[in-house]
């Protein structure tokens, strides 16, 4: 078996575009051997900001012979009556290379087989390796020289090794060779005689050229730096991928601010330390202190001219920091509000102002049906996007929500409207944690609530490649949110109430008009498309959201029986059960229903009317199964009718000659009916 090693060595590549190489060039290589049907174990990527290298284990020495059937004229044309070829038929063994006496008939054409001798390995690399580079996609790409191929910046050398011969190979202008260059600080050209050696070369020369070991070892780095002082790093997995793919050989550098700028909220100091700068901000005892560390990309001895252009640029960003929190605390938070009127929400949907009014209103409407106090979530409401117009806000939009927080407790607001202002636009993402007070938890459902009808009212719902105002986001947040605090909110009702109160365009002209006019797009919201848009949106989102546990069949058939909107907590418990069910008899009995009632009886059940015991007995049992039993008892109480309903069908016609018998029985059959319903629709099971 072989090995074949690939490395393109390049000018800094940017950050970004390193995760996606590495999945576009595992995914080319896999396709091309498996095109030429070459066996091999696996294909690993390294990358690294200054290199992208491929690794082929298992390879075979050649792709396998192939035989392959070829479809040629019609037999009438490439045989005459006397049954020798014509011009037609030797023209088509000619082109393929083929003994006409090894032609042959099949369904009236004239077939050859051929055999495709098997390309060796290192020809087959040669003739595809330049294309499933050059077929790398990203932003940004660029030519260089008088190249007319782009790629994401310019190739300085190229590694091209099977076993331990090279494989000569030419991507743009670079040829390549058996030399591949170290760290940038090394400036030492290191000889790769085989792709085993590889790694370990490239770790003497300073490159660490596997992104998973690099940033593992950045992680330890800086537990080890965080330790000397008895702190903790602090890290997201957007900053370690990051300084990952910006290093290639990670050295920490503990560095040291003034403590004055503690001062300020801590998620700026914080946030201006990880997002802007790439730094590991350090706490101990769970507070921020006033050192951090750095992830250098250097490899010497002398670290003092870096710890101070590091600390010179936080001190500039901090110094902003400190002067717009100084400046914005100088009035309350509350005095913020008013300039919402200037911040348009969305076209067609008023000022941020006019959403802070609606969320107001459906948060007490939320509060009320919770059986809630609602002042602390009103006051929560009202606040909560006053920071929009703070000038540390418009510096660092990421703090949305964490600034208006600090600004309040500034303020002097209470330590739940404090907490609910930050909490409300949790969850951040898919995986962040959800808001823990309830004032947080309201809010957020509103505020999300309103975006996600605004975007379908104005016509905008997302496509496979949009999600306007992250509504895709907003409705998973609403979903784990009542998940997480165990909410009972009837979803469908504030879908409702949200549409109502979001502005309509009006028309010029009088009063009466006017009042029209909101009459009129009202009731196409409710009664419209737009409302079961919404609806089904979030029910198709939850679905998606809980299919990882249970099954799809499952999920859609007891959203199918009742909307799950109304009690998505009901909902999860009804799929839990229906996840049990394993009687077949039941599933018979309930589906034999369906296909028996094409629509539900409006009639009353007339026990006049019997003419079968199996009838009455029905009923009985019937009446046994309680509407208000929690669904493990619900569902044994179906189990146990099923012999009165199994023995209704063998004794009773439904469709009887006579009209009110057979009303009646279809009445009756429709209450069994909306017993099953109540669970799930057996239907989809």
């Amino acid at each position: 078996m072989s090995k074949y090693l690939l490395e393109i060595g390049t000018e800094e590549l940017p950050y970004r575009f390193i995760p996606q190489a590495i999945v576009q060039l595992k995914d080319g290589f896999e396709k091309f051997l498996n095109d030429n049907k070459v066996g091999y174990d696996k294909v690993d990527v390294y990358a690294t900001p200054r290199r992208l290298a491929v690794i082929v284990s298992g390879l075979v020495e050649k792709s396998s012979d192939e035989e392959k059937l070829i479809k040629g004229p019609i037999a009438k044309v490439a045989y005459d009556d006397n049954g020798a070829l014509t011009q037609a038929g030797i023209g088509f063994a000619r082109k393929n290379n083929i003994n006409p006496d090894d032609l042959f008939n099949q369904d009236g054409y004239v077939y050859a087989r051929v055999v495709v001798k098997g390309k060796s390995i290192k020809e087959l690399l040669q003739d595809n390796v330049s294309k499933i580079v050059l077929k790398l996609q990203g932003s940004h790409f660029m030519r260089w020289g008088y190249n007319e191929e782009k790629f994401s910046r310019p190739i300085r050398w190229i590694v091209s090794v099977l076993d331990g011969d090279e494989v000569k190979v030419k991507i743009i202008d670079k040829e390549s060779s058996n030399q591949s260059r170290g760290h940038r600080f090394d400036n030492k050209d290191i000889v790769i005689n085989n792709p085993d050696e590889y790694i370990e070369k490239m770790r003497d020369a300073h490159v660490i050229v596997n992104q998973d070991e690099r940033r593992q070892l950045i992680i330890d780095l800086a537990k080890a730096e965080a330790d000397k002082l008895g702190a903790v790093p602090y890290y997201t997995d957007d900053l370690l991928e990051e300084v990952t793919f910006i290093t290639e050989y990670p050295v920490p550098a503990v560095c040291e601010f003034d403590p004055k700028y503690l001062e300020i909220p801590e998620e700026v100091t914080v946030t201006v330390m990880a997002v802007h700068q790439r730094y590991f901000a350090l706490h101990k005892d769970g507070k921020l202190i006033n050192k951090f560390i750095t992830m250098t990309n250097y490899i010497g001895d002398e670290f003092s001219n870096i710890k101070a252009g590091n600390v010179r640029v936080i001190k500039a960003r901090l110094d902003d920091a400190v002067f717009f929190f100084t400046e914005d605390t100088k009035k309350p938070l509350e005095a913020y509000v008013e300039d919402l009127k200037g911040v348009t929400f969305q076209k067609g949907m008023g000022s941020v102002y006019d959403k802070t009014l609606r969320l107001v209103a459906l948060s007490k409407d939320i509060a009320k049906s919770l059986g809630i106090n609602s002042d602390k979530t009103e006051r929560t409401a009202y606040l909560c996007k006053a920071d929009l117009t703070t000038q540390l806000v418009f510096e660092f939009t990421e703090l949305q929500g964490f600034i208006g927080a600090d600004y309040a407790k500034v303020s002097g607001e209470d330590s739940a409207v404090c907490e609910g202002i930050k909490e409300h636009y949790f969850p951040l993402n898919a995986e962040s944690e959800t808001a823990k007070g309830i004032e947080g938890q309201i809010v957020g459902i509103a505020d999300k609530m309103d975006t996600i009808c605004a975007v379908f009212a104005e016509g905008k719902k997302p496509t496979g490649s949009s999600d306007p105002l992250g509504v895709r986001r907003a409705a998973l947040g609403i979903i784990r949110t009542v998940f997480d605090g165990n909410l009972r909110i009837d979803l469908n009702d504030l879908i409702i109430k949200t549409l109502l109160l979001l502005p309509i365009k009006s028309v010029d002209g009088n009063i009466i008009d006017k009042v029209k006019n909101f009459a009129g797009s009202s009731a196409d919201r409710l009664s419209g498309k737009v409302l079961e848009e919404i609806r089904e949106f979030i029910v198709q989102r939850l679905i998606i959201y809980l299919s990882d546990k249970y099954s799809k069949n499952v999920l859609e058939a007891c959203a199918s029986s009742s909307n799950p909107l109304e009690d998505l907590n009901d909902y999860v418990k009804r799929v839990e059960v229906v996840s049990t069910i394993d009687n077949e008899q039941l599933k018979e009995n309930a589906n034999r229903v369906l296909r028996i009632l094409k629509e539900d009886s409006s009639k009353s059940v007339d026990r006049s009317l019997f003419r079968e015991s199996a009838e009455n007995m029905l009923l009985e049992q019937i009446k046994t199964v309680e509407d208000d039993a929690d669904y493990n008892t619900y569902l044994k109480q179906l189990i146990e009718i099923n012999p009165s309903v199994e023995k209704f069908f063998n004794d009773v016609l439904v469709m009887d000659n006579d009209e009110k018998i057979k009303e009646n029985r279809l009445a009756l059959l429709t209450m069994l009916k909306k017993k099953y319903e109540r669970l799930t629709d057996f239907a989809q099971l």
